[in-house]
């Protein structure tokens, strides 16, 4: 294996890392391994993308991503921008700390933005907090906010009704 596959393949594996540490909130822990599985990797070292196929699971700590597909995207400077998962049921689970309940969200296709530490859902998109539901075509969950915005309109496709259950405080 060549030095700059190699460099790129441990690229992608910080990278990926990076969705771990962006979904966490900011606490003083040791990062934990990110661990993938797929059937399948293919790598565009020119145009800075890893695409993962087949079943696959991306795992760091809390955090969960699975889809038949995902994909990784980094910016010029090698580092990772963007994460998308997608399938029938793409899903992501993360325990925040300091919560007792994770977050769960399930589309066709969910994309982690890292700058910008935002989770779009999209197309049959569901987000679930304890006994909190929201459903649509399209929800974004802007992480350091703890903001939510759904919206009924999916490209594409027919528009998906916005959907909310708030449970009262206890």
């Amino acid at each position: 294996m060549n030095t700059n596959m190699l460099s790129f393949i441990t690229a992608t594996a910080l990278g990926i890392s990076v969705i771990g540490a962006g979904l966490a909130t900011a606490q003083a822990a040791p990062v934990e391994p990110v661990k993938v599985e797929a059937d399948r990797l293919d790598l565009d070292q020119r145009a800075g993308t890893a695409v993962y196929r087949g079943n696959v699971e991306v795992r760091q700590g809390e955090m969960n991503l699975r889809g038949a597909r995902v994909e990784i995207q980094r910016n010029d400077n090698g580092e990772l921008s963007r994460a998308t998962a997608f399938g029938e049921r793409a899903y992501l689970r993360h325990q925040p700390d300091g919560q007792e309940e994770p977050i769960e969200g399930e589309a066709r296709q969910i994309t982690y933005h890292v700058a910008e530490r935002r989770v779009e859902l999209i197309d049959q998109a569901e987000l679930n907090q304890g006994g909190d539901h929201f459903s649509g075509g399209r929800l974004e969950y802007f992480i350091d906010k703890e903001v939510v915005q759904a919206r009924s309109d999916v490209e594409g496709s027919d528009n998906q009704r916005i959907h909310m259950t708030l449970q009262p405080e206890q």
